[in-house]
């Protein structure tokens, strides 16, 4: 179930936030890019749509225009035909006598007809011979101007459209400026007779120009370039379309009409232009609107969607925003409680384990106060067997056997204790660097030459509070796996460190370890690697990976053991053909004095010295045979021993007994009253009571959280008659407390 769960938790963990939010985020784009694109293709069609109707305003204008031209047109054609009516073979001196009653005509014709600025008779050397506005004509030579040139050279045959110029005999009083409509004035046998002129003020096209629907540029351009009049009037006098305007090139091409937009080459603006060619001369009506007049129009139209459509887009982005917040933030609490519940998976696994673990060390706890009874009864008759067995060396040797075997089920025994965390401790202040570089002998002897030793030893490390005698035996037990892990030899490298472990590693880990600071031991080889399941299991008890019969799968389970009962942690690192790491945690010495300094032991143990017979000792042992063993090893050294099955048959020898240096007694004892009871007891009776415990169970008066209480002596079961004597020994001679 838990592989289940992790397994569909993973992937969620990965694309959990992507998958959940990528819905949410079109729908964010799609608000975004939707209505943009909406607003664009809208802002197309209205662009085209005001772009149209310009066009469609220009084209109503330019008719306006053609039309206008052409209606003045066809007044000056039929003006001319009447000037020519009215001077036909009328001679230049009839003209000039009768110049009154001709001036009179003309000027009733220019006041008839507004868009006439003049009509003026000229005669054939260029010489005014009568005006309609200017009575007498002034005398001056006109013979300079293009319009007399091109009709006296033949260049032209009817009408002609002169230049813009400045007039020069009514420019103060009346007209400023000018374009002449010129025709031909024919005299006898067709000879040039001089012309008549029509004169046209630009002005009269303009102000007409003014008045038609705005914005709009209106003009008469010849087909040359020259403007003969444009609305609004150009800052030159005269103005010509340039030689490279687009507009110049289509009359240049004989284009009668149509439609371009294109610089003005007059004032520099961009426009849309319409033109049209007036019949029979070559003039065209213009007709224009500036583009920056039609993207104001449509800018003015679109702002006023803009002011509906920004709000509602705004509110639609605020609505997804929203609501990708809510979803990220549900989402967020998914994937929180997912970890939860991959969290509790695992906690419950490892409940799950530490239970097992729990059942195991109660199974054991439960058993090994008798096993250690029967195996200090089975040790100890074999001791003293074979220290009073002469000859006969078969028997020896069966002895022999027997007591090896007792050892190895002791060993036994003291490993499951060690991995239930039963195992007392006798807690000191350990220099670790120290144990290290004293074990450098035995690991040696115990790797062989195959294997290469270092250790990489901290500077400054800390002291830590844990039992010598454990930890020794725990690095043992690393190196003898690391040994077996690396069949053609390799590499050992033992390190210290000091370390912290912080929340983040205890949660990322999982380690049932309090934060804080920490002594770190590191047991590291170059050999074959275990897998993630061998690593998983490795603590497990009797789990081994050697072949049947080779190693009891204890060793790695009583260092488990002793690491957490010292309050610490262990890690396993390793990976298949790259060796593994195995990393203790103790924590850190601060702050207790009463923890006793841990000094280098001794190479050797004395042999027992034996006792003069004046020393008593009160054995209190409920076990009837270990009770006659210790009996038997004391007196074989000398003792004085006085006996009792429980504590209050102890209690009870003590009026007999003149003096008792040395109480032996059990822990458990039957009979309502323990082991500490008694002592206690005892030592208020007779003050200067030396005490010695014997236990092979560690859930008991004197040892609380795995540790002994201070001053408290234990000889743990089972035990030899030697390591009694000795350990007794030790504490008569020992300094005599208060």
């Amino acid at each position: 179930m838990k592989q289940f769960l992790l397994d569909v938790i993973a992937p969620l963990r990965q694309s959990d936030a992507e998958r959940v939010d990528r819905p949410i985020h079109w729908l964010l784009a799609a608000t975004i890019v939707l209505p943009i694109a909406v607003f664009l293709v809208g802002a197309a069609i209205s662009y085209r749509e005001h772009e149209l109707e310009a066009q469609d305003r220009l084209q109503r204008n330019l008719s306006t225009i053609y039309e206008h031209g052409l209606k003045v047109l066809e007044t000056v054609e039929l003006s001319s035909r009447y000037l020519d009516e009215l001077l036909i073979e009328v001679t230049d001196e009839q003209l000039r006598r009768d110049e009154a009653g001709y001036h009179r005509r003309l000027k009733a014709l220019t006041d008839t007809l507004p868009q006439f600025a003049d009509i003026w008779v000229i005669d054939g050397a260029g010489h005014p011979l009568v005006a309609g506005t200017v009575f007498p004509v002034p005398q001056m030579d006109l013979s300079d101007r293009a319009y007399f040139r091109a009709h006296r050279s033949g260049v032209v045959s009817g009408l002609y459209i002169g230049d813009v110029m400045q007039a020069r005999a009514t420019g103060e009083r009346g007209q400023p400026r000018f374009f002449a409509l010129s025709r031909k004035r024919v005299g006898k046998d067709d000879q040039f007779a001089g012309v008549t002129v029509i004169s046209i003020s630009p002005d009269y096209f303009a102000d007409y120009y003014a008045k038609l629907p705005q914005p709009l540029v209106a003009s008469l351009t010849r087909a040359d370039g020259l403007v003969l009049a444009r609305y609004p009037e150009p800052e030159r006098v005269i103005a010509r379309l340039g030689p490279g305007s687009t507009m110049l090139r289509r009359f240049t091409a004989h284009s009668e009409s149509g439609m371009l937009t294109a610089v003005s080459s007059i004032d520099g603006k961009e426009r849309i232009f319409a033109y049209r060619k007036l019949p029979r001369i070559d003039v065209y009506a213009i007709a224009g609107i500036d583009t920056s007049e039609i993207t104001e129009a449509w800018l003015a139209g679109m702002s006023r969607h803009l002011i509906f459509g920004v709000p509602a887009t705004l509110s639609m982005v605020a609505l997804c925003l929203l609501v990708l917040r809510r979803t990220r933030r549900e989402a967020t609490t998914n994937r929180m409680l997912r970890a939860e519940i991959a969290r509790r998976e695992a906690t419950e696994e490892a409940l799950r384990q530490a239970q097992k673990m729990e059942a195991v060390g109660r199974l054991t706890g439960g058993i090994a106060h008798d096993f250690n009874n029967l195996l200090t009864a089975i040790i100890g008759n074999l001791d003293l067997a074979l220290r009073r067995l002469e000859g006969n060396e078969r028997i020896r040797t069966w002895l022999g056997n027997s007591r090896q075997a007792a050892d190895r089920a002791a060993t036994l025994v003291q490993r499951l204790l060690a991995f239930s965390r039963q195992h007392p401790l006798e807690v000191k202040a350990v220099d670790i660097n120290r144990l290290v570089q004293g074990m450098s002998e035995l690991l040696r002897r115990a790797l062989g030459e195959t294997v290469t030793i270092e250790t990489v030893l901290a500077g400054g490390l800390w002291k830590a509070a844990i039992d010598p005698n454990q930890l020794e035996n725990a690095i043992l037990n690393l190196a003898v796996n690391a040994r077996d892990a690396m069949p053609e030899g390799g590499r050992l490298t033992i390190e210290t460190a000091n370390c912290h472990l912080d929340e983040h590693y205890i949660e990322q880990t999982g380690a049932e370890v309090m934060p804080g600071q920490y002594v770190m031991v590191a047991v590291s080889d170059s050999g074959t690697g275990m897998s993630a399941e061998v690593m998983n299991r490795a603590f497990e008890p009797f789990f081994t990976t050697k072949p049947t019969g080779v190693g009891t799968g204890l060793g790695l389970s009583q260092v488990y053991g002793f690491a957490k009962q010292s309050g610490g942690h262990i890690r396993i690192y390793s990976e298949i053909g790259e060796g593994t790491t195995i990393k203790l945690y103790f924590p850190r010495l601060t702050g207790q004095p009463d923890i006793p300094a841990w000094s280098a032991r001794e190479s050797g143990a004395a042999v027992p010295p034996r006792c003069d017979g004046d020393e008593i000792v009160l054995v209190v042992e409920d076990d009837p045979q270990v009770n006659a063993l210790a009996v038997e090893a004391l007196q074989e050294r000398g003792y004085r021993v006085i006996s009792a099955p429980d504590g209050v048959s102890a209690l009870n020898l003590l009026d007999s007994a003149p003096q008792i240096d040395l109480l032996l007694t059990d822990v458990v004892l039957p009979g309502g009253m323990n082991g500490r009871q008694l002592s206690e007891a005892i030592v208020r009776e007779r003050p200067g009571t030396r005490v010695l415990y014997i236990t092979g169970y560690t859930r008991n008066a004197i040892i609380h959280h795995g540790r002994l209480d201070p001053d408290i002596d234990l000889l743990t079961k089972p035990f030899t008659a030697e390591a009694l004597t000795r350990k007794i020994r030790q504490i008569l001679d020992g300094p005599r407390g208060e």
